[in-house]
């Protein structure tokens, strides 16, 4: 008998446990460790005191960490081009961006472009609206699904399986008395999203915004990303954007999907 594989398809005899750890104690780093000890590294990442100290010394080998004092770290620049790298290499990002730029010209709003990461929704590329008040997110953001426009979108095409599971771990947790957080309706909110092609969210995430999303599809017509726009309620009822918004953000993301 082989090793049980997890949901990727490969049994932990295929994976080489150290770089997971690796990129465990990398992940450590984030808005409230932003400075860490190793002490706080190892409670974070459930490693061993001597197991985070050597992977903390391979990263600095290699220029990802840096120590600044008192068993304390921080990630350095060089973090950065991982992410750079990606940008570079994906094609939809690529094709994606002028037509962006296209959008925020024709709304006034900004756009983003978006795809599913286990069970968030994670930017991939934004253009911000020329505005000195604009709903702040930069590429590699990560937020809940489901109380957004382009979770929704992107949950509408994934496997019947994984929204179900989705359903029960996270969950629908309530980010606003506006967030939909009954199953039975959340699911009808996707099969309306699959039956128009965009999604429509309005303060469900956060008070305040409101925001509009359609899928970008690859030449098999498979939803690889989401486009969408996002404004503030003081500025555009959910009726102006179904009527004046929704048209030019489906009719670009078509364009971009004609273009992948």
């Amino acid at each position: 008998m082989g090793e049980e594989g997890d949901e990727t398809g490969f049994g932990r005899g295929d994976r080489i446990q150290s770089i997971e750890r690796g990129f465990a104690v990398l992940l450590a780093f984030d808005a409230e460790r932003r400075n860490p000890s190793l002490i706080e590294v190892a409670t974070a990442t459930g490693l061993s005191r001597p197991a985070v100290r050597r992977i903390l010394l391979t990263l600095q080998h290699l220029g990802y960490v840096e120590p600044t004092g008192g068993s304390h770290w921080r990630l350095t620049p060089r973090v950065l081009t991982i992410g750079q790298h990606f940008s570079t290499s994906s094609a939809v990002i690529t094709v994606a961006e002028p037509h962006m730029i296209r959008l925020v010209e024709q709304t006034g709003e900004s756009a983003s472009l978006s795809a599913l990461d286990g069970n968030e929704v994670v930017y991939l590329s934004r253009v911000p609206a020329n505005r000195v008040l604009s709903v702040m997110a930069t590429a590699g953001t990560r937020v809940p699904a489901h109380p957004t426009s382009m979770g929704r979108v992107l949950l509408a095409a994934a496997p019947p399986a994984f929204v179900e599971r989705y359903l029960v771990d996270p969950g629908l947790t309530a980010l606003t008395p506006h967030t939909i957080t009954d199953p039975d309706r959340f699911r009808e909110a996707l099969e309306k999203v699959r039956r128009q092609g965009w999604a429509l969210v309005a303060e469900e995430r956060e008070r305040g915004l409101i925001a509009a999303s359609a899928p970008i599809r690859d030449r098999k017509g498979e939803v690889v990303a989401a486009l969408s726009t996002s404004s503030s309620t003081g500025r555009m009822s959910p009726e102006h954007v179904a009527e004046y918004v929704i048209p030019v953000l489906t009719k670009v993301a078509r364009d971009i999907s004609a273009d992948l």
